[in-house]
Protein backbone atom coordinates (compact mmCIF):
# COMPACT_ATOMS: atom_id res chain seq x y z
CA UNK A 1 0.00 0.00 0.00
CA UNK A 2 1.49 3.25 -1.40
CA UNK A 3 1.36 5.88 0.73
CA UNK A 4 0.70 9.55 -1.02
CA UNK A 5 2.72 12.84 -0.21
CA UNK A 6 -0.02 15.05 1.43
CA UNK A 7 2.52 17.90 2.77
CA UNK A 8 5.04 18.70 -0.02
CA UNK A 9 7.58 21.47 0.39
CA UNK A 10 5.68 23.68 -1.67
CA UNK A 11 2.77 24.02 0.05
CA UNK A 12 1.46 27.22 2.06
CA UNK A 13 2.71 26.74 5.93
CA UNK A 14 -0.64 27.97 7.28
CA UNK A 15 -2.48 25.64 4.73
CA UNK A 16 -0.75 22.35 5.70
CA UNK A 17 -0.75 23.17 9.65
CA UNK A 18 -4.90 23.93 9.07
CA UNK A 19 -5.11 21.15 7.41
CA UNK A 20 -3.19 18.73 9.20
CA UNK A 21 -2.72 20.36 13.19
CA UNK A 22 -0.79 17.49 14.08
CA UNK A 23 2.09 18.06 12.30
CA UNK A 24 2.42 21.67 13.79
CA UNK A 25 4.05 19.75 16.82
CA UNK A 26 6.79 18.17 14.23
CA UNK A 27 7.36 21.23 12.71
CA UNK A 28 8.30 23.18 15.85
CA UNK A 29 10.50 20.47 16.91
CA UNK A 30 12.72 21.13 13.94
CA UNK A 31 12.67 24.66 14.67
CA UNK A 32 10.28 25.91 12.43
CA UNK A 33 8.68 27.90 14.44
CA UNK A 34 6.52 30.02 12.33
CA UNK A 35 3.28 27.94 12.38
CA UNK A 36 1.22 30.92 13.89
CA UNK A 37 3.22 33.66 12.56
CA UNK A 38 1.71 36.49 10.44
CA UNK A 39 4.34 35.33 7.42
CA UNK A 40 3.21 31.76 7.72
CA UNK A 41 0.53 32.62 5.54
CA UNK A 42 1.98 33.67 2.57
CA UNK A 43 5.37 30.75 2.97
CA UNK A 44 5.70 27.99 1.54
CA UNK A 45 7.57 25.13 3.66
CA UNK A 46 10.42 25.31 2.19
CA UNK A 47 10.46 28.95 2.11
CA UNK A 48 9.95 28.81 6.07
CA UNK A 49 12.34 26.00 6.74
CA UNK A 50 15.27 27.76 4.81
CA UNK A 51 14.82 31.13 6.44
CA UNK A 52 15.48 29.01 10.17
CA UNK A 53 18.98 27.41 8.25
CA UNK A 54 17.23 24.02 7.42
CA UNK A 55 19.31 22.34 4.59
CA UNK A 56 17.08 20.37 1.65
CA UNK A 57 17.82 17.15 3.55
CA UNK A 58 16.69 18.10 6.80
CA UNK A 59 13.34 19.62 4.97
CA UNK A 60 13.10 16.28 3.30
CA UNK A 61 13.71 14.07 6.63
CA UNK A 62 11.09 16.75 8.35
CA UNK A 63 8.39 16.23 5.28
CA UNK A 64 8.77 12.28 5.45
CA UNK A 65 8.14 12.54 9.11
CA UNK A 66 4.91 15.03 8.80
CA UNK A 67 3.52 12.93 6.06
CA UNK A 68 3.93 9.42 8.09
CA UNK A 69 1.76 11.00 10.69
CA UNK A 70 -0.51 12.40 8.34
CA UNK A 71 -0.95 8.69 7.62
CA UNK A 72 -1.37 7.53 10.68
CA UNK A 73 -3.60 10.54 12.27
CA UNK A 74 -6.04 10.32 14.93
CA UNK A 75 -9.62 11.63 14.38
CA UNK A 76 -9.72 13.12 17.66
CA UNK A 77 -11.67 16.77 17.52
CA UNK A 78 -8.69 17.91 20.03
CA UNK A 79 -5.29 16.16 19.65
CA UNK A 80 -2.67 16.51 22.72
CA UNK A 81 1.21 17.01 21.80
CA UNK A 82 3.05 14.13 24.04
CA UNK A 83 4.66 16.75 26.26
CA UNK A 84 1.00 17.91 27.10
CA UNK A 85 -0.17 14.94 27.73
CA UNK A 86 2.80 14.38 30.01
CA UNK A 87 1.94 17.75 31.84
CA UNK A 88 -1.67 17.09 32.00
CA UNK A 89 -0.54 14.12 33.59
CA UNK A 90 1.74 15.26 36.01
CA UNK A 91 -0.87 17.77 36.86
CA UNK A 92 -3.44 15.48 37.74
CA UNK A 93 -1.46 13.25 39.91
CA UNK A 94 0.24 16.29 42.09
CA UNK A 95 -3.33 17.91 42.14
CA UNK A 96 -5.01 14.14 43.47
CA UNK A 97 -7.26 14.08 41.15
CA UNK A 98 -6.97 10.63 39.43
CA UNK A 99 -10.04 9.73 37.33
CA UNK A 100 -10.41 13.40 36.70
CA UNK A 101 -10.41 14.98 33.05
CA UNK A 102 -9.76 18.21 31.08
CA UNK A 103 -12.74 20.09 30.52
CA UNK A 104 -11.54 22.69 27.59
CA UNK A 105 -14.23 25.13 26.57
CA UNK A 106 -14.54 28.62 24.53
CA UNK A 107 -14.77 31.91 26.19
CA UNK A 108 -15.87 35.23 24.01
CA UNK A 109 -12.60 37.46 24.50
CA UNK A 110 -9.20 37.90 23.60
CA UNK A 111 -7.54 38.92 20.39
CA UNK A 112 -8.85 36.48 18.43
CA UNK A 113 -12.65 37.30 19.78
CA UNK A 114 -11.89 34.04 22.05
CA UNK A 115 -9.77 32.43 24.96
CA UNK A 116 -9.59 28.93 25.53
CA UNK A 117 -10.24 27.70 29.35
CA UNK A 118 -9.43 24.24 30.84
CA UNK A 119 -9.58 22.55 33.54
CA UNK A 120 -9.94 19.39 35.61
CA UNK A 121 -13.39 18.01 36.21
CA UNK A 122 -14.69 14.75 37.66
CA UNK A 123 -16.76 14.09 34.69
CA UNK A 124 -18.50 15.23 31.67
CA UNK A 125 -21.51 17.62 31.34
CA UNK A 126 -24.48 15.97 29.83
CA UNK A 127 -24.16 18.20 26.76
CA UNK A 128 -20.22 16.94 26.69
CA UNK A 129 -18.61 15.21 24.29
CA UNK A 130 -15.95 12.91 25.42
CA UNK A 131 -12.38 12.72 23.60
CA UNK A 132 -9.56 10.21 24.30
CA UNK A 133 -6.41 11.30 23.46
CA UNK A 134 -3.01 10.04 24.81
CA UNK A 135 -4.64 8.73 28.03
CA UNK A 136 -6.55 11.93 28.95
CA UNK A 137 -9.90 12.81 28.90
CA UNK A 138 -10.80 15.75 26.85
CA UNK A 139 -14.42 17.10 27.65
CA UNK A 140 -16.16 19.80 24.92
CA UNK A 141 -19.70 20.74 24.91
CA UNK A 142 -21.26 19.85 22.18
CA UNK A 143 -21.85 23.35 20.77
CA UNK A 144 -18.27 23.98 21.38
CA UNK A 145 -17.10 21.18 19.59
CA UNK A 146 -17.34 22.61 15.89
CA UNK A 147 -15.21 25.77 16.62
CA UNK A 148 -12.56 23.35 18.85
CA UNK A 149 -12.07 20.51 15.75
CA UNK A 150 -8.54 20.51 15.13
CA UNK A 151 -6.94 21.89 18.03
CA UNK A 152 -3.93 20.82 18.73
CA UNK A 153 -2.74 21.51 22.47
CA UNK A 154 0.93 21.78 23.44
CA UNK A 155 3.18 22.16 26.81
CA UNK A 156 6.22 24.24 26.19
CA UNK A 157 9.10 25.09 29.26
CA UNK A 158 11.99 27.20 28.47
CA UNK A 159 14.05 29.84 29.15
CA UNK A 160 11.53 32.16 28.89
CA UNK A 161 9.09 30.46 31.22
CA UNK A 162 6.72 27.56 30.47
CA UNK A 163 2.65 26.68 29.60
CA UNK A 164 0.03 25.49 27.39
CA UNK A 165 -0.26 26.57 23.73
CA UNK A 166 -3.72 26.31 22.18
CA UNK A 167 -3.24 26.00 18.56
CA UNK A 168 -6.40 25.83 16.58
CA UNK A 169 -6.92 26.42 12.69
CA UNK A 170 -10.26 27.79 12.61
CA UNK A 171 -8.86 30.78 14.50
CA UNK A 172 -7.83 34.05 12.73
CA UNK A 173 -4.23 33.83 11.54
CA UNK A 174 -3.68 37.25 11.51
CA UNK A 175 -4.58 39.82 14.56
CA UNK A 176 -2.93 42.76 16.90
CA UNK A 177 -1.79 39.98 19.04
CA UNK A 178 1.66 38.40 19.36
CA UNK A 179 2.20 34.47 19.67
CA UNK A 180 4.02 33.39 22.74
Amino acid sequence: MENKEKVVKEMNISQAVAEYPEIAEIMMGYGLHCIGCHVSAYESIEQGAKSHGMDDKKIDEMLIEINNAINTRSDNAVMLTESAAEKFKELIKKEDKQGWGLKLSIEQGGCSGQNYAMDFVKGPESDDVVIEERGIQIFVSHSDLGEVKGTLIDYKQNAYGSGFRIFNPKAPQMSGCKPD
